[in-house]
């Protein structure tokens, strides 16, 4: 006979005999990996996989980005295939190349050259797979299908801004010595933050209370490959011994923060950065620790945050409105323009961050701790 145990509730019995303990068990095995399925891994690999393709891990901006794609995205429900391509043009192609084969749903992709991808995408086409252009514009391609970044006109206002303030250009003082450094000619980004800052200082260059002494004005003159701190330094280095020997540098326009680190270095060794000789005016972007510990240092003066939280919030929301055949919110539908078409994007905004507000902006937004800083 088999076993009787009175249930629970004690009105009858259950029979909890070999078999039906044996059946009693499997299903509950089963009811409890349904409920794994339901929450967890499980999720993400129904909902497929998304493709991030970020350029370098040489900046500490780059990583914060792929760190929050990642999590983002795996909040979502999606796993993520994330690579870094070191600033390797051929090998974030084949990085590219190797997602579409794997059957990435998304391309997420901030490029390194954002000319040289128009082949990849028109694989990616092909097999259906949108692709998002992340921060810096994808060109000469009909296949990009969104674009996620800040709005980078104002980046270079916010910039040139700063060091019409801080010179006192309005109130007619100067003339001020100024030279000019650009980003990577590769990038879209850099032609926008410089025009932007531009848009400020040029009326002061025309007029005379700004003057760039070594005469270097323009992308073609100013840009800086692969935004690489070296090269600005060793540029520094030329424009100081040129045309700074009797002369002093009263403000230094820089786009990215990785550049006026090689820019303070090149100041610092002739002299710059004492009572006697103050540091120059000079601006930044990405609010990088080592640039915001410069500022409180009295070395760099100012740079430009952007919340990469925010900006891979707008990407993977751009990602889950395609893939649920929504259409992705954007903001801007003229400013971006590929030499294809103009790409539907969202602009997010950017700050201007000084020894006067970085920890109400840095520390009060959550995204440093006050320990890394100080």
């Amino acid at each position: 006979m088999p076993n009787m145990r009175r249930s629970h509730d004690g009105l009858g019995y259950v029979n909890l005999g070999r078999t039906t303990l044996r059946t009693f068990g499997i299903a509950l095995t089963a009811l409890a990996l349904g409920a794994i399925g339901l929450a967890g891994p499980g999720q993400a690999q129904d909902k497929g996989t998304v493709g991030v393709a970020m350029p370098t891990k040489s900046s500490a901006r780059w990583i914060d980005d792929g760190n929050n794609m990642v999590k983002v995205l795996k909040e979502k429900g999606y796993n993520v295939d994330l690579q870094y391509a070191e600033d390797d043009i051929p090998n974030q192609l084949a990085q590219i190349e190797n997602m579409i084969t794997k059957g990435s749903k998304v391309l997420v992709i901030a490029a390194i050259d954002g000319t040289t991808l128009s082949d990849a995408l028109q694989q990616a086409a092909d097999k259906g797979i949108k692709v998002i252009a992340y921060d810096r514009l994808i060109r000469n391609s009909k296949n990009v299908d969104y674009y996620a970044t800040f709005d980078n006109f104002q980046v270079g206002v916010l910039q040139g801004g700063y060091i019409e303030k801080a010179l006192g250009l309005k109130e007619g003082k100067g003339p001020f010595n100024i030279e000019l450094f650009g980003g990577s000619p590769d990038d879209n980004n850099a032609y926008f933050f410089y025009n932007g800052a531009m848009s400020v200082l040029e009326p002061y260059i025309k007029s005379g209370k700004l003057k760039v002494q070594s005469g270097q004005m323009g992308m073609d003159k100013v840009s800086t490959l692969r935004w690489d701190g070296a090269v600005a330094q060793s540029r520094m280095d030329n424009l100081l011994s040129a045309y700074y020997t009797d002369k002093r540098v009263d403000a230094v326009l820089s786009p990215y923060d990785g550049l006026s680190i090689g820019i303070i270095s090149s100041l610092k060794g002739v002299g710059y950065g004492t009572p006697k000789q103050p540091m120059p005016i000079i601006t930044g972007q990405d609010a990088e620790v080592p640039s915001v510990k410069s500022i409180l240092a009295k070395e760099q003066t100012q740079t430009v945050f952007k919340d990469t939280r925010e900006l891979a919030k707008v990407a993977a929301n751009m990602v889950d409105a395609t893939l649920s055949g929504k259409t992705p919110e954007v903001n801007d539908t003229k400013t971006y323009e590929n030499g294809v078409k103009v790409v539907p994007s969202y602009l997010l905004k950017p700050i201007s961050v000084d020894a006067s507000n970085w920890k109400e902006v840095l520390v009060g937004s959550g995204y440093y701790k006050e320990n890394q800083i100080q």
